[in-house]
């Protein structure tokens, strides 16, 4: 075994350890507005519960390590002292890391992850209509816990409103856990799903994917690709040119001699198989054919 000083690691290594070992962590899939009413949704694993009387949530928007900047969701519930946190799913976990890229400031990440603004009833940040569960929460105190890269920021929630799918209640109105299908945060691109246990996800690019606003209307509104699929294909720079897509058509007609005179319903099946592999290129030149 070994043994360390925190104090005499490198910040990105010592979060590295503590990130890996303090895990799995729920999620706060965080939903604000800025001064303007601006939208803007992040998640945050620095995230749990520590009361019930009264309902508090905290989730911690930390200090960027690598620069020491801080986040717009610090900013817009320092300016609005309200916060609608959202659970996340399964069905979601994709739409959820492509919504982490750090977009410029006034870019609205439910646009680009593909997820639903709901109105809330007692506050101004909407829910995500996606989300099994959503608290619609007050800001009770933000909590400064340092002022270098890495250091936390304590934002203590108190629910004043919380929405529940009917869909993932049992019949004595109690939460069904395998329904309701949470994930979870671990170290590098890890996730635990409560079913399966641990999967990976490819971080989001730095230099931004396309999002899901910006992918063709026939692909947007598939009646195959789920919103994970969806999410999956907007987190890429740009699209495989026409020579490629040619190719790689080319390559598969024996195995899919009628590739080229599949409707739009047969290559967004096998596109979707393809997803299932994390293989987006081949999933994208299929789609463009």
């Amino acid at each position: 075994m070994i043994s360390l000083n925190p104090k005499h690691l490198k910040t990105d290594v010592l979060q590295s350890y503590l990130l890996s070992a303090v895990s799995p962590r729920p999620i706060a899939f965080a939903s604000t507005i800025d001064a303007n009413g601006n939208a803007n949704l992040s998640p945050f694993s620095f995230f749990n519960v520590f009361s019930t009387n009264p309902p508090i949530l905290i989730f911690s928007p930390a200090r960027r390590v690598r620069d020491n900047t801080t986040k717009h969701t610090l900013h817009n519930v320092e300016a609005t002292k309200e916060v609608v946190i959202n659970v996340v799913n399964y069905d979601i976990v994709q739409q959820m890391s492509l919504s982490s890229t750090e977009y410029p400031e006034g870019i609205n990440e439910f646009e680009k992850a593909g997820l639903t603004m709901l109105p809330s009833d007692n506050v101004k940040p909407f829910r995500v209509a996606e989300s099994p569960v959503q608290f619609e929460c007050k800001v009770n105190e933000i909590i400064e816990l340092g002022t270098e890269g890495g250091a936390g920021n304590l934002v203590i929630c108190e629910v004043v409103k919380l929405h529940i799918a009917e869909e993932v209640l049992n019949e004595d109105k109690t939460i069904n856990q395998e329904a309701l299908d949470l994930v979870a945060r671990a170290g590098g691109s890890y996730y635990s799903r409560a079913k399966n246990g641990f999967f990976e996800i490819p971080r989001p690019l730095s230099d931004m994917g396309i999002g899901v606003d910006n992918l063709p209307h026939n692909i947007k509104n598939s009646i195959i690709l789920t919103g994970n699929d969806l999410g999956m294909l907007a987190n890429v720079k740009g699209l495989p040119n026409t020579n490629d897509v040619n190719k790689f058509i080319n390559s598969i007609s024996d195995r899919y001699p009628n590739i080229k005179t599949a409707s739009n319903r047969e290559k967004h099946k096998l596109a979707q198989n393809y997803l299932s592999y994390g293989d987006v290129e081949s999933a994208w030149k299929l789609l463009l054919l």
